[in-house]
């Protein structure tokens, strides 16, 4: 029997507790449309070209693109041995080992999106040979999933692994500042360090180092606890495993590009030297500002209108309405909302506010999809009178943690990390392990990069832990 005390002591800790919920309409409102407008900080010096961080990027997902159009073309899912993965071998003249580590990159990646047994492209795949921002990103969103990309040995403690994986953002600082090789003992010292900080914010004494023992394996300190603990103990993992878990963490960082090893050490490659400054610096890759898309494309509008603030994106709205009939105007904006991009559909069913009344048959039609429903209820309920700040009252409590999820997708994809973390706020549910549950129960597509990034992003290490329990469940189909 498995200990659920970590989840309890999760939900007992104050500083662990969700906020008092705000509007989910209004948070999903600011999330896509009250955009920051600071300049992006100039990259370190040295720092390769854009154009060439993003061929660096297809490189290491040249596999992983191959499987997930082939995939698409399929329509069928590459997950476990089986006549998929078979056909998919011999389509492409890889094993079947690297078919199913390409297909586990794509996932990761956002590349492919599942919905029950059918597989559609992504966003980013559909966007991979022309846009480098659908490059960079893919790739990050990669690096943030490393170590489910490259899972720990099979014999390694659960809470080693843990404290490990929350230790790799300081040796990767460590290893951008450096600006060159760090011998492994280095960074071995660090992750030492690192896990002992750990265990001292987790108050955690070691009870068989006090007593000169250690308990054997399997024997009756109890069953693994959730957190990798064993009940009826409060031993702490054996320090002398983390030599080996450094190895495999490097060796996972080394697998998805960011760095490479060699002679006892380890470097940074140009890619992960770029990435670990996007992260230190919350920056983010997005779409340019526009100047005006009166003569473009629906997508094109609202992918210009990314970083206006909610008034000038209005009147963007309004001059894109004006120059076509309003149901051709409408379609165009539905089928975009349609697409794998949360973010332009939060901004489909904002242009959608402006038109009105014309829209009111044609939105609700889009209320029995399910990707479009929560979106239609909230502009329907809007519509009718309801006040924006109530209008999420429609909407059932899996509808609203769909959307949670949604928009959350739309931050991982454009926004930055403290809008993330941030965005936990807005959520229904009133403490973090209720929305891990409710969330891995909602089904949405983006479920494993949304909590992967939100553990990545979030600064209490307790909370990222549980985090990422959750998207490493829904990878596995554990949950």
């Amino acid at each position: 029997m498995t200990s659920r005390k970590p989840d309890e002591q999760l939900a007992r800790n104050s500083r662990l507790r969700l906020v008092r919920p705000r509007s989910l309409a209004t948070t999903a409102r600011r999330a896509v449309a009250d955009r920051r407008t600071r300049p992006a900080p100039r990259p370190p010096e040295g720092t390769p070209p854009r154009a060439e961080l993003a061929r660096q990027a297809r490189r290491v997902l040249a596999d992983a693109v191959r499987v997930a159009r082939w995939a698409a073309v399929d329509r069928g899912p590459v997950t476990t041995p089986g006549p998929a993965r078979e056909r998919a071998a011999a389509a492409l003249g890889l094993t079947r080992e690297q078919i199913g580590t390409a297909w586990d990159r794509a996932r990761l990646a956002g590349l492919v999106e599942i919905h029950g047994d059918t597989v559609r492209p992504g966003w980013r795949l559909r966007a991979w040979d022309r846009d480098d921002s659908a490059a960079l990103r893919g790739w990050v969103a990669l690096l943030d999933a490393w170590s489910l990309a490259h899972p720990a040995p099979q014999d390694a403690e659960p809470a080693a692994v843990a404290e490990v994986v929350e230790a790799v953002p300081q040796v990767l600082s460590l290893l951008q500042l450096s600006a060159g090789p760090v011998p492994v003992p280095a960074l071995l010292d660090l992750v030492r360090q690192r896990v002992a900080e750990l265990r001292e914010q987790r108050c955690e004494v070691p009870y068989a180092a006090e007593a000169g023992t250690r308990p054997e394996p399997g024997g009756p300190a109890g069953a693994p606890a959730r957190d990798g603990r064993r009940e009826g103990t409060d031993a702490a993992p054996d320090p002398d495993a983390l030599p080996g878990l450094l190895d495999w963490a490097l060796e996972g960082l080394a697998s998805v590009g960011a760095l490479t090893l060699g002679g006892g050490q380890a470097t940074l490659t140009p890619l992960g030297n770029w990435a670990v400054w996007v992260k230190l610096e919350q920056i983010c890759v997005a779409a340019q500002s526009p100047a005006g898309h009166i003569e473009q494309s629906a997508e094109d509008m609202l992918r210009g209108c990314v970083r206006l603030t909610p008034g000038p994106a209005r009147a963007e709205y309004r001059a894109w309405l004006a120059a076509r009939p309003v149901g051709r105007a409408v379609a165009e904006l539905l089928t975009v909302a349609r697409g794998d991009d949360a973010l332009l559909r939060g901004l489909a069913f904002e242009a959608l506010r402006v038109v009105g009344a014309a829209a009111e048959a044609e939105v609700r039609a889009a209320a029995g999809e399910p990707s479009l429903r929560p979106y239609a209820l909230l502009w329907l309920a809007e519509h009718e009178g309801a006040d924006p700040d109530e209008a999420p009252d429609v909407l059932t409590r899996e509808e609203a943690t769909w959307l949670w999820v949604d928009t959350a997708a739309a931050l991982v994809d454009h926004g930055e990390s403290d809008l993330l973390v941030r965005h936990l706020e807005s959520a229904v549910q009133g403490t973090v392990p209720a929305l891990l549950d409710e969330v891995r129960e909602a089904g949405h597509p983006r479920t494993v990069q949304v909590l992967v990034a939100l553990a990545a992003a979030h600064p209490d290490p307790a909370l990222a832990k549980a985090v990422r329990r959750a998207a490493f469940q829904v990878h596995t189909g554990s949950a």
